[in-house]
Formats: structure tokens, C-alpha cells, sequence
């Protein structure tokens, strides 16, 4: 079921409309980099930017097992990725919620190395063992974020805020 767009006429303009999820969803699938923010074991906010690749309704990514995001999901899986245009007058940018659940069927892992290598080209070629990632001497997981909430933020005229919810 697909989630309902509503718009938020406090921050939008008058003739702003919502856009159809399929649109946000299309937008989530073509964007290169996106902005992963975690928390800290002390309560200390992490962002960093990191590619991701949408399938099957949710956004994937990958990181090495010690990084800085990986070890904060083990204590906090909750999770919002960002993507959108650094501009304030055109564009659109997008703001998924949801919770970081960790991919470890290979079979799954195939698929998304595919994917990955699809839209970002040999560099992010991923070969798939024991519930891994693996590229050159290092190995990464892999996470899944479905979306609890989506928001999408219309820039210039017409100025929009538009939110998705899921079920």
C-alpha cells in the first residue's frame, strides 16, 4: 500500500501540491549521495554522507563494521538519511526515517551489489560472503531503512513540505 502524501500549507506556498510518492520514491532512487545522521552511545549526533540504493521500498547502505555510524546502530538503530539539492530556490530535498536493520542473507546481498554496482559503476563492484560486502582487503555491512516517515521539501516557487507516513 502505498504511503498518502500530505502537504503542510504552514510551510507551503498556495498553489503548492504534494507530489505522488512515486515521484518522492523516483527521486530517492536517482540521487548519487545522501546524509546519514546516527547517535552517539553518549547522545552526540554523527552525520556523515555515504551512497545509498533504493530497493524494494527501502533505502540501503553500506559501512565497514567499525566505523563510527556502524557502532552507533548496534546501540541506536534509529536512523535518517537526507538528500536533496544544496540550493535554496530550486529543487527538492528528502528526509527518510526509519529504523537501520542489518542485511545478512547473501542471496539479498547479491541482489544489492548488483544494484550498487548498476548505479554507481565498477568502482562500488561488491563481491557477497558470509553475510558481507567485500571490496579490495576490507568487508562492510549492509543495511536496510524502510521508511516510518518520509518528508519532502519543495524549493522555490512553489515552496512545499510534504509528508509520506508508513505503516
Amino acid at each position: 500500500m502505498e504511503p498518502l502524501a500530505e502537504l503542510d500549507a504552514r510551510y507551503s506556498s498556495e498553489d503548492a501540491t504534494a507530489p505522488p510518492w512515486p515521484e518522492a520514491e523516483a527521486m530517492l532512487a536517482a540521487a548519487e549521495l545522501f546524509w546519514i545522521s546516527t547517535v552517539r552511545p553518549d547522545g552526540r549526533p554523527h552525520v556523515t554522507p555515504l551512497p545509498a540504493v533504493w530497493s524494494e521500498g527501502a533505502l540501503h547502505f553500506c559501512t565497514g563494521p567499525e566505523e563510527r555510524k556502524a557502532r552507533n546502530l548496534e546501540r541506536n538503530a534509529n536512523v535518517v538519511l537526507t538528500t536533496g539539492t544544496n540550493t535554496w530556490n530550486k529543487g527538492y530535498d528528502l528526509v527518510v526515517e526509519g529504523e537501520a536493520v542489518r542485511v545478512t542473507d547473501d542471496g539479498r546481498l547479491r541482489e544489492l551489489a548488483a544494484a550498487w554496482e548498476e548505479k554507481y559503476g565498477s568502482f562500488w563492484h561488491f563481491e557477497v560472503r558470509e553475510g558481507y560486502f567485500h571490496h579490495g582487503a576490507g568487508h562492510a555491512v549492509v543495511f536496510s531503512v524502510a521508511p516510518r516517515v518520509v518528508l519532502g521539501f519543495g524549493k522555490g516557487e512553489p515552496f512545499s513540505q510534504t509528508r509520506w507516513r508508513f505503516e
